[in-house]
């Protein structure tokens, strides 16, 4: 059986890597590198938008959320439905007309100091670090169950393919990969769906019964998972200020050719990946009732393991040739999922410090297309270790909290610099410092404090730290910019930047 499970999972990674190859021959330029020449269309982007937001939390996560704790699960996956609003309203056409290829691009424009690049920097490896923990996490959780490697070395595994794929294809093979992996994710849970809800005779309503009779009327009810009063409203508020300060969201919006382009990826997203969510539900509570919790926490304490367990079991079980068929193709498929996801985190880490940090800050500008592609690559190799060295230290983890743990750092950190440089005229380079060092370090120390880490001995009682550590990051800004008083250069240039923002005029004549 192994070797059948092997050998699916060899065909989809080889798939894959066909496209490497493919998009390597045509990855020259840096803008190649960085955003696919600008040349996707508004459907591939949505395409590949859906494929990096249906992470290892969307995938095992959420639906492991609901098995073991129910409703509060659900909420995780609906949630995220808000943050799409909010990209769709107030960022994807301002970003695409201010940058070019990374977050810090948008910053730069309207500071044009090295200063605000540098805290853009900062607020965007962090994030992406934080963002490839749990899919390490999943990996490894993964791999153990599909092919029996130990999770030291499957996360070793996951962290070799990002490489490959950045190193050799960019954002063209990162793209193509995520649209094709979009694409199997969908038809799998498509498939998984009709299958558990055939066996409840098409009745969602019996599937509700099922877990009410197993586990009693608390896993229908708030307070599972999320314990805290102030726990939905916090993580509400995470997925819709958190998702617009992803940086690897976000550089995708440099990939289409203009702002209407933009625009329209994010309304593909929305009806992809929120197909997607809802049906989690399902999924989270099929897994509880046929496979069990404790079968599940026996296979993985965090839960990410209940939806592979339940394409087992629903393909007739372990000693069943169908039942490793399904469970080896929802494996592979979630493990294409990591592999897409961490390769276009890794893209955005290797841009923030190739093109913001050595480019822009280091060598003011003075580099070639060459040069910068080369040291692009050189930083992937440190990303990629760095990666699997933290990914070794979130074993156990259920991978949906840490990613929402990750957005809470982005809408904290990063989207309080994002919204005031595009819409305050007195905003500023200390303003942009202040935003990044009370956004990032309120969130991580109340992360880390929190029950999330601490269980039932934190010291902090919201299991998400947004509801807090975003004000502290919008004070911090906003105060030091004030304190830093008024800079004539920087509102001088508002204006442009405003114009810009909001018409597109000039993208594509830098």
């Amino acid at each position: 059986m192994r070797l059948l499970t092997l050998g699916i999972f060899v065909a989809i990674l080889a798939l894959t890597l066909l496209i490497t190859f493919w998009a390597a021959k045509r990855t020259h330029t840096t803008s190649e590198f960085y955003a696919a020449g600008g040349n996707l269309t508004a459907r591939q982007n949505g395409f590949a938008l859906a494929g990096d937001w249906m992470s290892a939390a969307a995938f095992l996560g959420f639906s492991g959320l609901v098995s073991l704790y129910g409703m509060d699960g659900s909420l995780y996956a609906v949630a995220a439905l808000a943050g799409f609003l909010v990209i769709l309203m107030l960022v994807a056409e301002p970003m695409r007309n201010t940058g070019r290829f990374t977050l810090g691009d948008v910053i730069a424009y309207r500071m044009q100091t090295p200063q605000a690049r540098l805290a853009a920097v900062v607020g965007t490896i962090v994030v992406n670090l934080a963002y490839m923990v749990p899919q390490m996490a999943g990996a490894g959780a993964l791999m153990k169950l599909m092919l029996g490697l130990s999770y030291e070395s499957a996360v070793v595994v996951v962290g070799i393919g990002m490489m490959v794929y950045v190193l050799f294809g960019g954002m063209i093979a990162t793209t193509w990969v995520q649209i094709i992996k979009a694409v199997l994710l969908l038809s799998a849970a498509a498939v998984l769906v009709l299958m558990l809800l055939a066996r409840v005779g098409f009745n969602p309503l019996v599937l509700f019964s099922m877990v009410e009779a197993s586990y009693g009327n608390q896993m229908l009810q708030a307070g599972g998972y999320l314990k805290h009063p102030l726990d939905p409203l916090s993580l509400v508020l995470s997925f819709m200020l958190g998702v617009a300060g992803l940086p690897h969201i976000m550089t995708r919006f440099f990939t289409v050719p203009d702002a209407t382009s933009a625009r329209k990826s994010v309304i593909w997203l929305m009806f992809l990946a929120g197909s997607f969510f809802l049906v989690t539900t399902l999924i989270g509570f099929a897994a509880a009732s046929f496979v069990g919790q404790d079968a599940i926490r026996a296979a993985d304490k965090g839960g990410n393991l209940a939806l592979p367990l339940l394409a087992q079991y629903l393909g007739g079980g372990a000693g069943s040739v169908v039942g490793q068929v399904f469970l080896a193709v929802v494996c592979a498929v979630a493990f294409a999922t990591i592999l897409a996801v961490v390769a276009g985190l890794t893209l955005a880490t290797s841009g923030a410090v190739a093109h913001d940090l050595y480019v822009n800050v280091i060598r003011r500008g003075q580099v070639s297309e060459r040069e910068q592609v080369r040291i692009a690559k050189a930083s992937t190799f440190a990303v990629g270790a760095l990666a699997v060295g933290l990914g070794l230290l979130a074993q156990g983890f259920n991978v949906g909290v840490l990613v929402i743990l990750a957005i809470a750092v982005a809408a904290s950190a990063n989207f309080p610099i994002i919204v005031l440089s595009l819409f305050w005229r007195r905003f500023n380079t200390a303003g942009v410092i202040g935003g990044v060092a009370a956004g990032l370090t309120s969130s991580l120390v109340l992360a880390f404090i929190g029950p999330a880490f601490m269980k039932e001995h934190a010291l902090f009682p919201i299991l998400n730290p947004t509801l807090v550590s975003v004000p502290i990051g919008f004070f911090g800004a906003i105060v030091c910019a004030l304190l830093a008083g008024r800079d004539s250069a920087g509102e001088s240039h508002f204006g442009e930047v405003f114009f810009r923002a909001q018409t597109g005029y000039g993208v594509g004549n830098d």
